[in-house]
């Protein structure tokens, strides 16, 4: 394992949020503060609880989830596009560096960034709303898992954009929407029957309901579900992350 190489690529990428900090770090917790005012306080005060919890405190883990899969995705992808716009990918791809190597250095770094983010607006919420994590364990764990997949699934995306336009598509037409859909805002268990049993086909609802769980203990479908889908879906994207660099798919003209 070439450890410089991968702490190369990393410190590359991680020198890029902090020249960047207004755009990865400002803009993302100003905009959640911002989801904390609307929903939180106009429509919460219109709503007693959700399941117990009030509904301001309720939100703050699907506000957490869809912050750090929008930005997981945005780094990971951004960080392996860049390379490729430029033509730099075939200095990268030449060196002596595994692939294996490529993919730790920039989804650690990307997954680093989201998860950094994500415990800063966790800090934020806390001016908002009172806050009591009952499984702080599982909460990591949940959070680096969450970050590490969607890195993965940016960096699938930045490895099969060829355009800005490409690489924007899928995280704001597919993930952003099922992210709002899949319970950031409301329990699933409020839905009908029938919409109820639309909503579990959107694989989102099994991280944000996980990750809710390790706050609150309360989830609309059980940890361990939540847990194998979570699981199931990083294991999807490193499957395919291997197959791109067996054969070479849009890394090689």
């Amino acid at each position: 394992m070439n450890y410089r190489a991968i702490a190369a690529i990393y410190k590359f990428e991680m020198a890029r949020t902090w020249r960047t900090l207004l755009q990865s770090i400002v803009s993302p917790v100003i905009s959640t503060s911002l989801y904390f005012v609307v929903f939180g306080a106009a429509i919460g005060s219109r709503i007693a609880n959700v399941e117990g919890v009030s509904y301001g405190t309720f939100i703050v883990p699907g506000l957490v989830m869809l912050s750090v899969l929008t930005q997981s995705i945005a780094n990971a992808s951004f960080g392996i596009y860049f390379p490729k716009f430029i033509g730099t990918i075939y200095e990268l791809l030449s060196a002596p560096v595994s692939p294996l190597e490529v993919v730790i250095g920039y989804v650690g770094a990307a997954a680093t960034k989201s998860i950094i983010l994500g415990l800063i607006i966790l800090g934020t919420a806390g001016l908002f709303v009172p806050l009591h994590i009952m499984h702080p364990v599982w909460m990591l764990a949940f959070l680096v898992m969450t970050a590490i997949t969607f890195s993965l699934f940016g960096f699938i995306i930045g490895i099969w954009a060829d355009s800005f336009e490409k690489l924007q598509a899928i995280p704001l037409l597919v993930v952003t929407p099922l992210t709002f859909l899949g319970g950031s805002f409301y329990s699933v268990n409020m839905l009908p029957s029938g919409w109820r049993t639309v909503t579990l086909l959107n694989p989102i609802v099994y991280l944000i309901s996980g990750f809710r769980w390790s706050f609150y203990e309360i989830s609309d479908v059980s940890i361990e579900v939540s847990v194998a889908m979570t699981a199931a879906f990083l294991l999807i994207c490193m499957a395919i992350v291997w197959w791109i660099f067996k054969t070479g798919y849009k890394l090689k003209k």
